[in-house]
């Protein structure tokens, strides 16, 4: 007799919801959140052909664990879980949350989500560490220039040695403003240590990788941008086709139907924020700084000519991202034309 399961899945403890072909409750348990625990639970329990659970902060340790462990597991969209679970129990607690995700799991009504790598999901946590080392630094040299401006002194660019020299010469010999000063610049001195260990940690893996050096010869494309795109996109081979790239990272426009009414709207922006912002600086930057001829960029100069500059930006970026996923799939490196 074919058994499907819902996790619901906390911190401390998972709630396990196992029901039948026909919709009948046939176990239920609670364990801890670990993929050793509930697999161990469901091997005691009947034998189930799905396992399902929500996309969340645990759902990349959890999955893979499970996945290991021969757990014929589905990770499927929260959003889309969060509906169907409010049609299906009147009260929200985890015991009946578990059980409708049990019954998901038997009618096959839900979207599966595609769960990253660890490898992909640890490059990720150094990227966004180095966006909030980097938000952390301007934070402090805005506070500087706040203090200094009180005192009539308007302060250099901040990443210049004049920076720090005028910060501590507008503070020197006032009681109060000195220590504050100081302070905000050792915090200062502080973050730039960290985000230059950070993108010596980038550097390296850039040069270990294939892959970043691939889509690193793309003109605009650095670094950061290329350890960007490999991390989000993880598995080239999840995407049939590299056009589908556009709407996954939010590049598309967002459109409305709904009877006499159809509406196109500005771009999606679904997907990865931080990728989506590196791509449109590779465009911006193939061009305005890029010199060398290139088919590309004039395709682009195009569009911004009978429309707008942004658009242009916009349709490059999403143009890059079809190349990017074109050359990893192909292992092709970029070839100026």
């Amino acid at each position: 007799m074919e058994s499907f399961a819902g996790l619901d899945v906390s911190m401390e403890e998972t709630h396990v919801c196992i029901v039948d072909r026909d919709g009948q409750v046939v176990h239920e348990a609670k364990t801890a959140s670990s993929p050793a625990a509930i697999a161990a639970l469901l091997a005691r329990a009947p034998r189930c052909r799905r396992v399902v659970f929500e996309t969340g902060r645990m759902a990349p340790m959890l999955y893979h664990g499970l996945v290991g462990a021969g757990v014929p597991v589905v990770c499927i969209e929260s959003r889309q879980a969060y509906q169907a679970l409010k049609s299906l129990a009147t009260h929200k607690t985890d015991r009946n949350d578990a059980r409708g995700l049990a019954h998901l799991a038997r009618t096959g009504f839900f979207k599966p989500v595609h769960v990253k790598s660890l490898a992909a999901h640890a490059l990720r946590a150094l990227i966004i560490a180095r966006k909030k080392l980097v938000g952390q630094r301007v934070t402090l040299e805005n506070q500087v220039r706040g203090l200094a401006v009180a005192f009539g002194i308007r302060l250099p660019r901040a990443l210049t040695k004049a920076f720090v020299e005028e910060a501590l010469r507008a503070s020197d010999g006032v009681d109060g403003l000195s220590a504050a000063m100081r302070g905000r610049l050792s915090a200062r001195a502080a973050v730039l240590e960290a985000v230059a260990a950070i993108d010596a940690d980038m550097r390296r893996l850039a040069r270990a990788s294939g892959a970043c050096r691939r889509l690193m010869t793309i003109p605009g494309v650095g670094q950061l941008t290329a350890r960007a795109f490999t991390a989000a996109v993880d598995d080239v081979e999840r995407f049939k086709r590299s056009r589908d790239i556009g709407a996954y990272f939010g590049l598309v426009p967002r459109r409305y139907q709904s009877g006499e009414i159809d509406y196109t709207g500005g771009i999606s922006k679904c997907g990865d924020r931080r990728v989506r912002t590196l791509l449109y600086e590779a465009a911006n930057i193939m061009l305005t700084r890029y010199k060398g001829p290139l088919k590309l960029k004039d395709w682009a100069l195009a569009i911004a000519r009978r429309s707008t500059m942004r658009k242009a930006r916009i349709a490059l970026a999403r143009r890059l991202a079809i190349i990017m996923h074109a050359m990893l799939r192909n292992e092709r490196d970029f070839v100026a034309a």
